[in-house]
């Protein structure tokens, strides 16, 4: 199975959007380490808002990395390394991993992240959490969710105020 990466960026009060799914106060005067992290996987997976949303920013951010989005609905894409995906995420990764695919970052949204989360798939958590408190909004996390014990891989502290963590998920003992 490979490994899945959920790397996102969240208000320090738990948002990954606004309710209108606007992304508007994100820090974007620097990378914070994100040319380093898309170096390290080998493809990405994402719900269709969240495709649907980054389809908004302007040119294919994510090129040499083929993409599965999760969807339920009938979407279509001129680009020949987006596969649009029905089904269970173990599913899914077993495919990924059918094709040589060893390290998967979870892009979002929160509705795909419960479903990894419920299935107990996600092995690392790097969040980069921006020094504004929404208020209100989508939550990277809602319950009902399991409990899962975490080991901290490590952190960085940005002069702009963000803080980036980065977790693993602790495994059970046999």
């Amino acid at each position: 199975m490979p490994t899945v990466v959920l790397y996102v960026a969240t208000s320090l009060d738990g948002y990954i959007a606004r309710g209108d799914g606007a992304v508007d106060w994100l820090f974007t005067e620097g990378e914070y380490g994100y040319s380093a992290f898309y170096a390290t996987v080998d493809a990405l997976v994402m719900g269709s808002k969240t495709y649907e949303q980054v389809l908004t920013f302007g040119p294919w951010p994510y090129p040499g990395k083929p993409t599965w989005v999760f969807t339920r609905r009938t979407l279509k894409s001129g680009r020949e390394d987006v596969v649009f995906v029905r089904g269970e995420p173990a599913t899914v990764l077993d495919q990924l991993a059918g094709r040589g695919l060893d390290r998967i970052w979870l892009v979002g949204g929160a509705g795909l992240v419960a479903s990894f989360r419920a299935a107990g798939l996600i092995d690392e958590y790097i969040l980069s959490i921006h020094p504004i408190l929404l208020g209100d909004g989508i939550p990277l996390f809602s319950p009902p969710a399991p409990e899962e014990g975490l080991a901290l891989v490590g952190s960085e502290a940005y002069a702009s105020g963000l803080l980036q963590v980065h977790y693993r998920r602790r495994r059970a003992s046999s």
